[in-house]
């Protein structure tokens, strides 16, 4: 049997990516944090935390993650059941996106859902092709991802798409663009991307010009930061429609050429567990992409 006060130190241990963090959190010892989680592992006979930076789980590690995330849940479920007076805390929600969703429609989405309960959320954000891990390793409980694979166990929901558009100010449009746009002319004009994991221009590029060589870039991990670069007139880059709106009305930005979308997909990928709040969660997220996103056909 598993040893659930060894379990919680475990998951708590690589949640705050410290042992001190997580022997603050859970009110014990540094030294009864790291003795529950040494005898986690001797009873199971296994490595279960990779000690370095950052703290990683083994194989072994995610699944008891996985694990840990999935009865959390259904012991909040079960709080609810017995009655209001067992269940004075909150639920938490470990979820990953990436930053432009999270920047556009997500709160609005989660609105229903954190005003009814009792909720903490985690976010954890990454790039639209790389948060399915994230929910493979056990780190988070649903996430949103460009893969439409579901995961052994898992549930995969088809939310929309999420429309990208190559955007860049009137005046970068003239000064780097004054015979069209082209593989050339392309090759020679700097673009942004979010981090080295967005590959949105590339796909871009890949799809309607793919004679061209990846151009030189400038790096702007912040969501709002990016698209103001871009409004500034130093680089250009592919902007959500959501985000984007406004500023193309006003003819601060302005698509490279016209009508040459990158449709990305979103699909919303959980654990198959019976629980309300997960279940909730699920059918809210549909529910606001069904009128909010473009239908994936």
């Amino acid at each position: 049997m598993i040893d659930y006060r060894q379990l919680q130190a475990f998951a708590t241990v690589l949640e705050e990516q410290s042992f001190d963090k997580a022997a603050q959190k859970l009110f014990i010892t540094q030294s009864a944090i790291s003795q529950r989680v040494k005898q986690l592992e001797e009873s199971l006979g296994q490595v279960l935390i990779i000690r370095g930076q950052p703290l990683q789980a083994t194989d072994t590690g995610q699944q008891l993650l996985r694990h840990y995330q999935q009865v959390s849940l259904l012991q909040n479920d079960l709080f609810k059941q017995l009655g209001d007076e067992q269940n004075q805390g909150f639920t938490r929600l470990t979820i990953g996106l990436n930053a432009d969703t999270l920047a556009t429609w997500f709160f609005d989405a989660l609105a229903p859902l954190l005003k009814q309960h009792n909720i903490l959320l985690e976010l954890h954000v990454d790039d639209q092709d790389q948060t399915h891990k994230l929910l493979r390793q056990g780190q988070v409980i649903g996430c949103i991802t460009a893969s439409d694979q579901p995961i052994q166990g898992g549930n995969c929901i088809a939310l929309g798409i999420c429309r990208y558009r190559a955007l860049a100010s009137p005046a970068f449009i003239r000064q780097h663009f004054p015979t069209g746009v082209n593989s050339t002319t392309l090759q020679q004009a700097p673009m942004v991307e979010y981090n080295q994991k967005d590959e949105l221009q590339q796909q871009y590029l890949q799809r309607y010009y793919p004679d061209c060589l990846k151009p030189a870039g400038h790096r702007i991990p912040s969501t709002e930061s990016f698209m103001e670069f871009i409004a500034r007139g130093y680089a250009w880059g592919m902007v959500p429609d959501q985000q984007s709106r406004t500023l193309r009305e006003q003819n601060t930005l302005a698509e490279l050429v016209a009508d040459q979308p990158l449709d990305i997909p979103l699909y919303w990928h959980s654990w198959n567990l019976s629980s309300d709040i997960a279940r909730q969660l699920s059918q809210i997220l549909e529910t606001f992409c069904r009128n909010t996103l473009l239908p994936i056909d």
